[in-house]
C-alpha cells in the first residue's frame, strides 16, 4: 500500500487542490497529471495513480475554477487563458518542491498545458508524455469535421439545426453531441463512474470549458480557438511518449505532427 496526502496550494490567492499518491522523496521521479477539459477534473484520469503500485509517486491535481479547487463563476470569460494555467502548474510544483525532478503527463488538454510547459525548458522537467494531444486546434477542428461527417445523418442534421439556431443548449443538442462522445471519447457502455464524476461536474461547472473551448468538442469558438504549437515543437528537449488510440478523437493523422517530431 502507498501513503495518500491531499492539500491546496496557495495561487494568486485562491487554492488549487491536489493528491499526492505515494512518496515524493524515495528516489523515482514522480509523475504529475495535468487533466483536459479546459473545465474538466481529475476524476476521469484517476486510474493513472496505480502507477504508485511501481514506486513511483504519482499527483493529481484539478486546474483552477474546476473540482475541489477553488470555482470563480463570476470572471469574465477573458480570464481563462493558457498562460493562467501554466502558472498554476508552475506554482504546484514549487508548492510541492518538485521543481527540480518530474515528469508530466497531459491529456487532451492537459497535453496542450503540458507541451506549453515543455517547450519553456524547465530545468526539472525529465520526462513528457502528451496523450490524445492535437499539435493544434486547427487540426483539432479538421479532424473532428471528418469524424462527425461520419455520424448517422440524422444526428448531423439535428447538431447543424440547434447551432444554426444557436441552441446549443438544449436536450437535444445534447443528446447528439453524446452519439459523438460514445463514438470518440468513452466506447465504453456503461461509462465508468470516474467519467462519469467528470462530465457531472463539467454540466454544473461549465464556465472554463465554454470560455476556452466552446459548447462542444467539436464547435470550438472559445479563446483556444486558434491556439497552435506547431512552430514550437522543436524546443521540447526532454524524452517524450505520444499516445494516440484507434477510435480517439485526436487521431493518428492529427497527432502526425507529434509524431514525426
Amino acid at each position: 500500500m502507498y501513503t495518500i496526502r491531499e492539500g491546496f496550494a496557495p495561487f494568486q490567492g485562491y487554492q488549487t487542490w491536489f493528491r499526492i499518491c505515494g512518496d515524493l522523496h524515495n528516489g523515482q521521479t514522480p509523475l504529475v497529471v495535468a487533466h483536459g477539459g479546459p473545465g474538466c477534473t481529475h476524476d476521469y484520469v484517476d486510474a493513472f495513480k496505480d502507477i504508485t503500485e511501481t514506486g513511483r509517486a504519482v499527483i493529481h491535481y484539478d486546474q483552477l475554477g474546476n473540482g475541489r479547487s477553488t470555482h470563480l463563476p463570476d470572471v469574465d470569460p477573458s480570464f481563462w487563458q493558457p498562460s493562467l494555467f501554466l502558472d498554476e502548474l508552475t506554482n504546484l510544483l514549487l508548492t510541492l518542491g518538485i521543481e527540480d525532478d518530474y515528469a508530466l503527463l497531459g491529456q487532451s488538454w492537459g497535453g496542450m498545458l503540458a507541451a506549453e510547459h515543455a517547450v519553456t525548458q524547465p530545468s526539472g522537467l525529465k520526462a513528457l508524455i502528451l496523450a490524445d494531444t492535437p499539435a493544434s486546434m486547427a487540426l483539432w477542428m479538421e479532424a473532428a469535421a471528418r469524424l462527425r461527417a461520419e455520424l448517422p445523418a440524422e444526428v448531423q442534421a439535428t447538431l447543424l439545426e440547434h447551432e444554426k439556431a444557436g441552441t446549443l443548449d438544449s436536450e437535444e443538442y445534447k443528446a447528439a453531441s453524446m452519439v459523438f462522445y460514445q463514438r470518440h471519447v468513452c466506447r465504453l457502455d456503461p461509462w465508468p463512474e470516474e467519467l462519469l464524476r467528470t462530465f457531472a461536474a463539467l454540466e454544473s461547472n461549465p464556465g472554463v470549458y465554454l470560455a476556452m473551448n466552446g459548447p462542444s468538442e467539436f464547435n470550438i469558438i472559445g479563446s483556444l480557438k486558434n491556439w497552435s504549437i506547431v512552430d514550437r515543437l522543436g524546443k521540447i528537449a526532454v524524452p517524450t511518449l505520444l499516445i494516440s488510440g484507434r477510435y480517439d478523437e485526436a487521431t493518428r493523422k492529427l497527432c502526425s505532427l507529434l509524431w514525426t517530431r
